[in-house]
């Protein structure tokens, strides 16, 4: 079988400021990066913010499943196929991160004849915007063990009290082993001895700000507003009291600007910051977004995971804070994820079993139903597996277009390229030039934190309540209290299930949702609450895709699908 990557080397490859002439763009406003990778000046950007913006299609799908599901790839086959039908549209996506990328998932720029190009370096390093954010946020933490350890008064006229650090550090990688470490170890001119530890970068609250800030002047003001901790009597203290603000952004002012690619198709697409959507926000960044709603007809962008984790938070917080709305949604799913849902082992997901398929269309069921909730209607995309059977997919559209009325066409984008995503290209089209959207948040600012909680556990999971520990409960009250009660919550939970436990599958409902903290992200103006044993720096797994990936005698590299 052919890999994705030997497709990706086959395609030919255009000039970027070709790519960008599609979409009314000239060589003026591109800063290259290369021959095929371009990143949008501040001045285009600039004036990109003052015309109409076009129709923004939201890509989302049921709970990932380790059969896989394709979103990224049914994105970009279906910004490809809405080009073929004559419709203008640009793809926005998310940066893949090194951490999966050499854990479980491997590449993470589509798939087959459904790709972002040049794939190898989005993948590995892309344009450096990561290590920017990592570099950034690791200058913050180092200004705060100095400030440490010369006992420096910040703009509360106190020094940091050593006990009530909350920054840590953060790593592009999966390193388990970092996620609690001491510093401050030996002589006493290292600092005072503390515990901290990693985060993974994608986590980090400035890939979060950079991800939400409109200009360079916003991303400033936002990283001034980074809460880091307490003085020695116990004030909160910000970035911005200990004057790292300046120096953050300075390592930022290339990583704000989104990059320009293209899919094997032809088709322009920005890629701009990639927070996880199980411990962050999970989208694109709203420059981005931006930018391809004035350039295009349609914006294809996707929501990481879920829609129950990548699509509630498009809508709660990125869609919030940057006055989107979505005209359609489309739910990605495949025979062989549903099938998981409804309880088959992943070694007889190729058998056809009607039973086990109609169970797991449960799992597809509830998150057309929570997309209502958000006044988006929605088109289903089942994607195409060669396993799949003529039956099967019968059985999937006859229950959407039944049961849930809304329409569904299997998708073959990945072997076909646009043709294979063309009826579902000319269904949203319709959907979205109909304007029957009435999209609207799940809860208003004013409702308090732990109803936030409350009605996304209801809603979205169909949890019976939440379940706070006290440490959770007291630091509720207190970001409440500090007058942060408006803010959106942001869930760090497992992408693989409705509940807190990553193992059970399907749509179940009437459990108890447990959160175990409640994290303030001021700059990126939301909390985060983190669920069950969800962690923020994630471990490789038995065997990771680091093992298979590597280098050829011709020095191209290998493995990386």
């Amino acid at each position: 079988m052919t890999t994705d990557i030997e497709i990706a080397r086959a395609a030919t490859l255009h000039p970027i400021a070709d790519i960008a002439a599609k979409v009314g763009l000239s060589r003026a406003d591109l800063d290259p990066q290369g021959h095929h990778i371009a990143k949008l000046t501040p001045a285009t950007l600039a004036a990109l913010r003052t015309k109409p913006r076009g129709k923004l299609i939201l890509v989302t799908a049921i709970n990932p499943t380790p059969a896989g599901e394709g979103k990224t790839t049914t994105t970009i086959g279906l910004g490809d196929a809405l080009n073929h039908i004559g419709r203008t549209a640009m793809i926005a996506l998310r940066e893949p991160s090194l951490g999966p990328v050499f854990g479980r998932k491997g590449g993470a720029t589509g798939g087959g004849q459904s790709q972002v190009l040049p794939m190898e370096r989005i993948n590995l390093h892309f344009t450096g915007d990561f290590h920017a954010i990592t570099s950034a946020h690791n200058l913050l933490a180092a200004l705060i063990d100095n400030a440490l350890h010369y006992r420096l008064p910040t703009a509360t006229g106190l020094p940091l009290d050593a006990r009530h650090i909350s920054w840590r550090r953060v790593l592009d990688m999966n390193d388990r082993a970092l996620r609690t470490i001491a510093t401050g170890l030996g002589a006493t001119v290292n600092g005072p001895a503390r515990e901290t530890g990693f985060d993974i970068t994608v986590a980090s609250e400035v890939m979060a700000i950079l991800c939400l800030a409109t200009d360079l002047a916003d991303l400033q003001s936002r990283l001034a507003r980074i809460r880091i901790g307490r003085d020695e009597a116990g004030t909160p203290v910000t970035a911005g009291d200990i004057d790292s603000q300046g120096a953050m952004t300075a390592l930022l002012v290339d990583a704000i600007l989104p990059n320009l690619v293209q899919s094997i198709g032809g088709s322009p697409a920005l890629i701009h910051g990639g927070p996880f959507a199980n411990i962050a926000h999970g989208c694109n960044s709203v420059a981005a977004t931006a930018a391809a709603l004035a350039l295009a007809d349609f914006t294809v962008t996707e929501a990481g995971f879920g829609a129950d984790l990548g699509a509630e938070k498009f809508c709660n917080i990125k869609c919030r804070v940057a006055g989107l709305e979505p005209a359609v949604a489309v739910i990605v799913a495949t025979v062989r994820a549903l099938k998981y849902h409804g309880g088959a082992a992943l070694a007889d997901l190729g058998t056809e079993n009607p039973e086990i398929l109609a169970a797991g269309l449960a799992n597809l069921s509830r998150h057309v139903e929570n997309m209502a909730r958000f006044g988006i209607p929605v088109v289903v995309a089942p994607n195409a597996f060669t396993t799949d059977t003529a039956a099967e997919h019968a059985t999937v559209i006859a229950h959407c277009r039944d049961t849930l009325d809304v329409e569904a066409h299997v998708c073959r984008h990945w072997a076909e390229g646009a043709p294979g995503a063309e009826a579902l290209a000319h269904s949203v089209a319709a959907l979205a030039d109909a304007n029957t959207a009435r999209f609207r948040p799940l809860y208003p600012d004013h409702l308090p934190l732990d109803e936030k909680l409350r009605t996304i556990a209801h809603d979205i999971y169909r949890a019976a309540d939440i379940a706070l520990t006290p440490a959770a409960a007291r630091q509720l009250k207190t970001f409440t209290d500090q007058g942060f009660g408006h803010l959106p919550v942001c869930m760090a939970k497992t992408p693989y299930s409705f509940t807190a436990d990553e193992h059970i599958r399907g749509a179940t409902s009437g459990h108890l949702l447990p959160i175990r903290e409640i994290r303030l992200a001021a700059g990126a103006g939301f909390i985060i609450a983190l669920c069950g044993d969800i962690n923020t720096m994630p471990g490789l797994p038995r065997t990771p895709a680091a093992n298979h990936i590597g280098v050829d005698a011709s020095g191209q590299i290998i493995g990386l699908d």
